[in-house]
């Protein structure tokens, strides 16, 4: 399979690496998990196409972080669903997605039982063991250096300058991730260290620590160095907000609040609402921090043997922006079209972590999982398959379906489909009314290009979650008349295939003319 992803004028390189320097139809920056699963769906379409990384192994940033070495996103080893199935997905955040049985649901194979959580070198070996298994080809310890672009009678080509030479592509695909440190300018904070250059943690035994940051880092610190740390003290401007109130990965995880504990219970540890005015130092081996409080209360001053700049990452894009790529946010996420390309510089798409710069619809203001793995690799299969079809004229099957089967169908993406229940509100499922009266599966696809697409009259399912705990389906019924909206009842289950459900379901279906579909909802 893996074969399928060299250029067919690719020579071998003195050092047996694959896809040396030369033209290529698409490249791929990367080896995290992004964009190994491009790779790997790329290659199940035989779409040709090279990777290379500046790395000398697959993993991505999960080869040095979390610094702790514990995830924040789970795998739950026994499950409802079968593990080899495709419901499963929904219990494991981590495992890469594979058509092949022995590379299903990776994970939990090389997770020790000791938290459902894996740790990081888990991960690492979860990862490897994907690329090793689906003999995913990636040029190593080539480092993208530089971008330019170039037009000629063949048009648009990419010129990407790596440490081991020049490639020429008319598509490039970035899952570089969002890996670069970030420093605010806060006058003197860039004397302290940076979360990606944290100590061991013994190192901090005794130790005044002034952590910059009340995310999602800042509080993994906390958590790590509260058996060596002999003060904690966390500050930044904004209060600090959970997951389980924000109902996304955008707050701080709940297996993080230890640390609010210890700030409740005078344990040590002090969560401040402040701004830093400025870090100097004081003395040999110290640092005086200055506050300003942003919650009413007196401005501070306190002193630390340590400062650690808990603030985050940027998408490390060279010179990308200077070519046309706007960004968005402190982090400099790419802006994306709904199929994860560049929204001012066509040609140019992104994979992994980045892809969370296509916003979608956040009907009710809760972003995608596009940040995480467990979101991004479907956004990444959908990827591949956009591009084999846009691109390659090489057009992704679709499948005819009876319209007596169309309720039955909706019931079971509703209840089953992992790309539905990890990307809510943004990947849909799609069907489409054919000229026969049947319908034809579409598979999954972004909402927002789904509602917008003029096509054939059709039939589009998402999930949604409103940030009151409550799950439900929501059935987009698309003609020439417009779209129209229909929402589901939750169920407490995630079950949608009982008879209520399956009353909502047939009534699209017969909205649709779908033949045979129900008058009345049977159990």
């Amino acid at each position: 399979m893996a074969e399928l992803s060299r250029s067919p004028a690719s020579k071998a390189a003195p050092d047996d690496r694959p896809f040396p320097p030369g033209d290529y139809p698409l490249v791929v920056v990367g080896s995290g998990p992004g964009a190994l699963q491009l790779s790997y769906a790329l290659g199940r379409l035989q779409v040709p196409h090279a990777v290379i990384s500046a790395d000398p192994a697959p993993g991505g940033m999960f080869r040095r972080w979390p610094f702790f070495q514990r995830l924040l996103s789970w795998t739950k080893p026994y499950a409802p669903s079968p593990t080899a199935s495709r419901e499963y997905e929904r219990h494991d955040w981590n495992s890469l997605v594979s058509e092949e049985p022995e590379h299903v649901a990776l994970m939990p194979r090389f997770m020790d039982g000791s938290s459902y959580f894996p740790s990081r070198p888990e991960m690492e070996r979860n990862l490897a063991a994907f690329a090793s298994g689906t003999r995913i080809l990636i040029r190593y310890e080539c480092r993208w250096t530089g971008t330019r672009i170039e037009e000629d009678a063949g048009g648009r080509r990419f010129v990407l300058e790596t440490t081991d030479g020049t490639y020429r592509t008319p598509i490039a695909v970035f899952a570089v991730g969002i890996a670069e440190p970030l420093v605010p300018p806060s006058p003197g904070l860039d004397l302290g260290a940076h979360y990606a250059d944290t100590r061991a943690a013994d190192t901090y035994a005794g130790r005044r620590v002034f952590i910059a940051g009340k995310q999602n880092s800042g509080f993994e610190l906390a958590t790590g160095l509260l058996p060596w740390a002999r003060q904690i003290t966390l500050a930044s401007p904004s209060p600090a907000r959970l997951s389980v109130n924000t109902r996304s990965l955008v707050g701080v995880r709940a297996r993080y609040v230890q640390p609010f504990e210890d700030h409740v219970l005078g344990g040590g540890v002090s969560v401040l609402d402040a701004a830093i005015e400025r870090v100097e130092r004081a003395g040999e081996g110290a640092f005086r921090v200055s506050l300003r409080r942003t919650d009413g209360g007196p401005d501070l001053t306190l002193e630390a043997d340590d400062v650690i700049a808990a603030t985050g990452f940027v998408a490390p894009l060279l010179d990308l922006p200077a070519l046309g790529v706007a960004t968005v946010g402190s982090s400099r996420i790419p802006a994306q079209t709904p199929w994860w390309e560049s929204a001012t510089l066509p040609g140019v798409y992104f994979a992994g972590t980045l892809t969370q710069g296509a916003p979608g619809l956040k009907k009710h203001g809760i972003p995608s999982n596009s940040g995480a793995v467990h979101g991004a690799r479907y956004n990444a299969r959908v990827l591949a398959e956009h591009l084999a079809c846009t691109r390659f004229d090489r057009p992704v099957a679709s499948k005819a379906m009876a319209g007596a089967d169309l309720a039955d169908r909706l019931a079971q993406e509703a209840s089953t489909s992992p790309e539905l229940w990890h990307q809510k509100a943004y990947l849909a499922w799609v069907a489409t009314r054919e000229p026969d009266g049947g319908f034809a599966d579409r598979g999954i696809a972004p909402l927002a290009d789904a509602l917008d697409e003029d096509g054939p009259d059709a039939v589009i399912l998402t999930l949604e979650a409103d940030g009151s705990g409550a799950i439900y389906p929501v059935v987009y019924v698309r003609t020439a008349g417009g779209v129209e909206e229909r929402v589901i009842e939750p169920d407490p289950f995630l079950d949608f295939s009982g008879p209520a459900h399956r009353a909502a379901f047939d009534a699209v279906a017969r909205s649709m003319g779908a033949e045979g579909a129900r008058a009345v909802a049977t159990g």
